[in-house]
């Protein structure tokens, strides 16, 4: 059975090749990055990178926002850091509505955004994991690409 989000908690939503990540307030409403009205998909929740930067914070019913996609309650970051009192987090979320923010999907994407708004710092695990991805190809790349040049330059001088 899905866990029932409290005000606070963070929801991590599962799409298609990535996460989209939005805070849970109550009442069934959430609050999230989303692509500006007026551009394609700008009522969902779908990747938004190529909009020009830039995102809206929106406040949505937590139906709307799923798409019919599964999703679960993550505060797993919780054992690394302290989230701010409920309140504060709910509050701080809800004076954002409305604003315009720069998005990034490697600096300032909805993950980015939440975890600042639950522990007052961003962090982004997805970012970590792509990055650790990049890491460890460039580091299998550089050591096939060794491996062909030691045994390039064997075959040549033997």
């Amino acid at each position: 059975p899905q866990q029932e989000p409290k005000p606070g908690d963070l929801i991590e939503i599962f799409r298609l090749g990535y996460e989209h990540w939005a805070l849970y307030i109550g009442d069934d409403y959430v609050i999230h990055l989303a692509p500006p009205d007026g551009y394609p998909a700008a009522s969902s929740s779908s990747a938004f990178s190529v909009v020009g930067g830039i995102a809206v914070v929106k406040q949505e019913l937590l139906k709307d926002v799923l798409e019919g996609c599964n999703y679960r309650v993550n505060n797993s970051l919780d054992r690394r850091f302290e989230p701010l009192p409920v309140g504060v987090i709910i509050s701080s979320a809800k004076e954002l509505v409305g604003q315009k923010m720069k998005y990034s999907i490697v600096s300032r994407n909805c993950e980015h955004f939440v975890t600042k708004l639950r522990y007052g710092r961003s962090h982004c695990q997805q970012v970590e994991n792509a990055a650790a991805d990049v890491g460890a190809f460039a580091i299998i790349g550089a050591a096939v690409a060794g491996c062909s040049f030691a045994i390039m330059k064997y075959k040549v001088t033997a």
